[in-house]
């Protein structure tokens, strides 16, 4: 009985540890939630610049509880952004012990790399792509047949739109690492990646559909920097086994002399 009870304690306090960094992460969401909520009304109005900037200055609300209901999801998302370095801080603390301080060398400065990868796509998104694409949108407005065509978004709608893009903008910039993660842990290979270029493009397009609005602007957008950031992968991977080979032969020459 007591080897069994010396079997279970390991789990238990796994449990234990696990109880522990989910409320860290629950109490940090819950904080910035409520901190946001406060902000709600100035973060909307920086997600409406790109819509500001191509040239519609109006949004309307037909439901009586949707202007509300729009600045919790402002500051849902927000807080959630807020938060991910503490969350992910949080998940890293739980699985690094159960990994060999080689691993832990290996993975950390590609899970270091996520958060930068993250902004650069949702910058890109916030600041290249939704403008061409809302231009591109905007454009069917007019006079068609004897009859004003006009665009009137609603809040709910385009608080969608832009959250599917900078959401899906920036998981899509997240590529390199996670190739590269992948990659490290001998899943793939980096001949694998490069006789796989024409997959590559297939699925970055079938991405590029689901991350984006349906209409091809949006889907273009996003599919060239994702296959350019699947070269980009490869050339990293590359690099990383070059200075690697380099740094091995520097220590077999030390050794030697």
């Amino acid at each position: 009985m007591k080897d069994i009870d010396d079997s279970k304690q390991p789990l238990f306090e796994h449990l234990v540890e696990l109880r522990r960094r989910l409320f860290i992460c629950l109490a940090a969401l819950t904080l910035t939630f409520f901190v946001c909520m406060y902000f709600a009304k100035p973060i909307f109005a920086v997600l409406v610049q790109p819509l500001l900037r191509a040239g519609q200055g109006k949004l309307i609300y037909t439901d009586i509880f949707e202007a509300f209901f729009v600045e919790v999801k402002v500051a849902a998302w927000a807080a959630l952004m807020l938060s991910f370095p503490v969350i992910s801080t949080q998940l890293w603390r739980f699985v690094a012990p159960g990994l060999y301080a080689k691993e832990k060398r290996a993975f950390l400065p590609f899970l270091l790399m996520t958060p930068f990868f993250f902004i650069a796509g949702a910058s890109f998104a916030y600041f290249v792509a939704m403008p061409w694409a809302l231009k591109f949108l905007l454009g069917y407005s007019g006079n068609i047949g004897g009859v004003q065509q006009e665009a009137l978004p609603g809040v709910g709608n385009y608080l969608n739109f832009v959250t599917r893009f900078l959401f899906g903008f920036g998981a899509a910039f997240l590529t390199p690492v996670l190739l590269m993660i992948l990659e490290r842990a001998g899943i793939i290979t980096v001949e694998q990646l490069q006789k796989s270029r024409r997959y590559a493009v297939v699925i970055a397009g079938a991405a590029a559909a689901v991350l984006t609005p349906p209409d091809v602007v949006s889907m273009l957008l996003l599919l060239v920097p994702l296959y350019g950031l699947y070269e980009f992968a490869i050339l990293a991977i590359r690099l990383t086994h070059w200075r690697a080979a380099r740094k091995k032969a520097g220590e077999g020459q030390g050794s030697a002399t």
